[in-house]
């Protein structure tokens, strides 16, 4: 065991302890049933006489789990005539062919081989027996700040929240604002698509025609009052108001901070501040993806975050 040693080219930055922590107890009772693989390297000592030392090249949950076992020796295929590209290729697929890399490691791992080894995104695609889109969608997740990385990495977040996320690249304040919602609220893949298409259609509604300063003045003065967003639609003969809620909670929270600011006027006293709703939620369980698994599966070898497919 003290003679393997990390591989430099490992995908995987996350491991879940308490995983480990399982197969260690399956390895206790059973064994590894499935060999480490590793590569031999020879290294000159001071006095003259040869070290040899097994670089892992796949098996390190593996590997993690038995010094948890308190084992001394693993069982291990040794390979022979690797370079780094082919580590880095092994290392790669070993770790693709389990579910549970996490989508960050996963699209590292892509752009080191892209970067690094020059690999195009179809021959990438080839090697791990994905399409060229699933690749490069794959890799556009590291286009997002660290801390929505993060998020997604931890689970915080779902892979398919990242579209709605990066549809607003180019605007980070309105992206921030819906990251932020996304977790405060539990806000659904449906809900923040919802909110980034409304992006969308103010963005191209604002190049149209000059539009109203009272109007966003109003939006920005309703959306900090209420605490969600707020949109104004106005026409001739008048228009609407629209304001988003993500919960029960969410609706009564909007209709008794209304009632409040008409009491306060009634009686000319100043009302109470609202509490953000999104501090209410950001303990629980993490936003989910409510998209079909179809639809999740389908949309892997399409070009997800082209402006072109994302339709008002």
């Amino acid at each position: 065991m003290d003679k393997i040693k990390p591989n430099p080219y490992q995908p995987r930055r996350e491991f879940d302890q308490e995983k480990l922590k399982e197969l260690a107890d399956s390895i206790r009772q059973y064994g590894i049933l499935q060999p480490l693989v590793v590569t031999r390297r020879e290294m000159e000592k001071d006095d003259g006489g040869l070290a040899v030392e097994y670089e892992l090249i796949a098996g390190e949950r593996r590997l993690r789990a038995s010094k948890i076992a308190g084992l001394a020796q693993v069982p291990v295929l040794i390979r022979v005539g690797d370079d780094a590209k082919m580590k880095l290729e092994l290392a790669i697929i070993e770790n693709l062919q389990r579910e549970d890399l996490n989508p960050v490691d996963r699209a590292k791992a892509f752009d080191r081989l892209a970067k690094e080894f020059g690999f195009k995104h179809a021959e990438i695609g080839e090697k791990v027996g994905k399409s060229r889109e699933y690749v490069s969608n794959t890799m556009r997740l590291l286009t997002l700040p660290e801390r929505m990385l993060t998020s997604l990495s931890e689970g915080k977040i779902s892979e398919g929240h990242t579209r709605p996320l990066m549809m607003l690249v180019d605007r980070p304040e309105e992206q921030e604002k819906l990251y932020q919602e996304i977790l405060g609220r539990k806000m659904t893949v449906r809900e923040a698509e919802g909110i980034a298409r409304r992006i969308a259609q103010d963005r191209a509604r604002k190049k149209e025609r000059m539009f109203d300063p009272n109007i966003l003045n109003m939006e920005k003065n309703l959306a900090e009052t209420l605490g969600t967003r707020v949109q104004i639609e106005k026409n001739e003969k008048g228009g609407k108001i629209t304001i988003d809620f993500f919960s029960d909670g969410d609706l009564e929270t909007i209709v008794n901070t209304i009632r409040a600011r008409e009491a306060a006027a009634a009686s000319s006293v100043p009302p109470p501040v609202p509490e953000e709703a999104a501090a209410e939620t950001l303990t629980g369980e993490p936003p989910i993806d409510d998209r079909p698994k179809e639809e999740i599966k389908k949309e892997e070898n399409e070009d997800l975050y082209n402006v072109k497919n994302f339709s008002i």
